[in-house]
């Protein structure tokens, strides 16, 4: 179920009615109602997909309390949980990555290979939760969490519907004692987290939607297009994928909120960074931070000399690369994120006196890494690279110029917004309660009137392939 679709404009209004209908001491009901929520919100897309979200939570919900009560074995219990969460995501979403990617390797050596490849879909939001779930049991093994015994609660924290498929990556530490105890009725929840669901519809539908509309099929064919045109698909690239990606986390925490819970903060204005560093602390927090406590500190981080350094880094961004999808497109962009922190890590910053450099400067290296991201294979991303090098740029821009007009309309109104809050040193979660009553009416309206205007169907959301 999309969020900008009408099953979710009727789903969500039931279910937050039947939810505040519930009285707050029965937690259990209410999170037996979310539970089932979760499950349709999921099953929408493909209901034999359920089973793969049930199995991960039966094995890490038995693994937790395993590995809790176990004296000797407890790295043993920790093993079947990452087998069984990096097994899912092998069989699902890598298995035909590594097949084609072997028969290639032999066939440049003039060799040909017969290895047969599985007919299979990748499932919605597969990497979020498995991630998520994999995260409780490592805590567990840690001794820095104690698991739940309510199979209830451990499910919904699993399956929960507004970040299920494309995050934040909810740690249990935060989630699972919010659906143990009481979540109150609050005016400024309701107001904030309108707000903000508002603002991400926006994000989305107005600029994200149309920068799509603009771009996808210079992308789709990079060949056909001259200089000018694939320069300005590249730059616009890294706005669509900004504001679909955080107008998405805008939603899902908003929602959340509506319903009394509190998510953490995804994105903090990336592109204002001044390196690769601080945009890393920036853009999609709940993975970053993910990738810094799960991988890079337990390969060594930064305690073990310098050259070891470099490799932790090269490596957390390479496999948080893979992570992303089964592509080596997908390895390069986070090999070059991995060579750039290791960069700035050995040779240090350019002085903060010239900060409006190093933020133009970031922005620079971030868009020309994001062609890897976008473009449909290294072919593709062979022609554009050539095209934006060599040029010529005498061309002008061909494609459709009303749209390329309305699209910079909402991309200019979303960058002010942005740029409002960055001077002002304010977060969106906690907004919607600085505005006064007739500003706040006056906002939204604006807000929905231009979603109405720019409202396509058609669009996903980008990081439901992963």
């Amino acid at each position: 179920m999309l969020f900008n679709s009408l099953a979710f404009l009727i789903f969500f209004p039931t279910v937050f009615i039947l939810y505040w209908s519930i009285p707050n001491n029965k937690i259990k009901t209410q999170n037996v109602l979310l539970l089932i929520a979760s499950y349709v919100f999921y099953g929408w897309w493909d209901w034999r997909f359920l089973s793969l979200i049930a199995f991960s939570t039966v094995v890490d919900y038995f693994v937790g309390l395993q590995i809790a009560n176990a004296k000797n074995n407890r790295k043993r219990w920790l093993l079947v949980s990452v087998f069984v969460n990096l097994g899912l995501l092998a069989t699902f979403k890598y298995f035909n990555f590594f097949i084609e990617s072997w028969i290639e390797l032999w066939s440049l050596i003039g060799l040909e290979t017969h290895v047969g490849t599985l007919n299979i879909v990748l499932p919605v939001g597969i990497s979020f939760y498995t991630f998520q779930t994999m995260s409780y049991s490592i805590d567990i093994y840690r001794k820095e969490l104690q698991p739940t015994k309510d199979f209830i609660a451990f499910s919904t924290f699993v399956s929960f519907f507004p970040q299920l498929v494309a995050g934040p990556i909810e740690r249990a530490s935060n989630l699972i004692p919010q659906l143990l105890t009481k979540r109150e009725w609050k005016h400024e929840n309701f107001k904030n987290g309108f707000f903000q669901i508002c603002i991400g519809f926006f994000r989305k539908v107005v600029v994200a939607d149309s920068i799509g509309a603009l771009i996808d099929g210079v992308y789709n064919e990079p060949g056909i297009h001259n200089s000018t045109t694939i320069g300005l698909a590249v730059f616009l690239y890294s706005f669509q994928i900004y504001f679909d990606f955080s107008g998405y986390s805008d939603i899902a925490i908003g929602t959340a909120k509506l319903l009394g819970f509190q998510f953490k903060r995804n994105f903090n204005l990336p592109y204002f960074s001044t390196s690769i560093t601080e945009f890393w602390r920036r853009w999609h927090i709940s993975l970053s931070s993910w990738l810094r406590d799960y991988l890079y500190i337990p390969l060594g981080g930064n305690r073990n000399g310098t050259v070891m350094l470099y490799r932790n880094l090269f490596l957390t961004m390479l496999l948080g690369g893979l992570w992303h999808g089964s592509s080596w497109n997908f390895v390069i962009w986070g090999m070059f994120h991995g060579i750039l922190l290791a960069i700035e890590r050995g040779f240090g910053l350019i002085p903060k006196k010239y900060n409006l450099f190093n933020n133009l400067l970031t922005f620079f290296l971030v868009t020309l890494i994001w062609v890897f991201f976008r473009a449909l294979d290294f072919g593709d991303t062979k022609i554009i690279f050539q095209k934006l090098f060599t040029g010529p740029y005498r061309e002008l821009y061909i494609g459709d110029i009303g749209l390329l007009v309305s699209t910079f309309y909402g991309l200019t109104l979303a960058l002010l917004f942005d740029l409002y809050l960055f001077r002002k040193g304010l977060f969106l979660e906690d907004l919607g309660n600085r505005i006064k009553n007739v500003a706040f009416v006056f906002a939204i309206s604006f807000i929905v009137l231009n979603i109405i205007l720019f409202y396509s169907s058609a669009s996903n959301f980008i990081y439901f392939q992963f």
